[in-house]
């Protein structure tokens, strides 16, 4: 039983970690190449197929300090996972990963607000 647990773990950690663009819709994106190498101080952060874009009310900054809305609840981005290259995109971003011990967040690339 715990070999089985074990193989379901590393399966759904696996999953998660791979890209979701299914589609293709990202692969010609000129921001592409961009995207796959964002990182934060945690790792890369994937791809924008990965990440999710986040209206001016789903973040805020205070003190130094950001955090994000997501899931019905206020999380705060750790400092490590704060993106310090220029955001090419435009729009600010998260990288969030949700697992057995809840959401963390991978990246987080602030925008503009407006």
């Amino acid at each position: 039983m715990p070999a089985l647990m074990a193989l379901l773990v590393v399966l759904a950690l696996s999953l998660h970690a791979s890209a979701r663009d299914l589609d293709g819709r990202y692969a010609n994106s000129p921001l592409k190449q961009w995207f796959d190498s964002l990182s934060s101080k945690k790792g890369l952060c994937c791809s924008d197929a990965d990440g999710t874009a986040l209206s001016d009310v789903d973040w805020e900054s205070k003190d130094g300090h950001y955090r994000v809305w997501l899931d019905g609840a206020w999380h705060d981005v750790p400092d490590d996972a704060v993106i310090t290259v220029p955001n090419r995109a435009g729009r600010t971003m998260v990288w969030p990963m949700r697992g057995a011990l809840g959401l963390t967040i991978r990246c987080f690339m602030p925008g503009p607000m407006t």
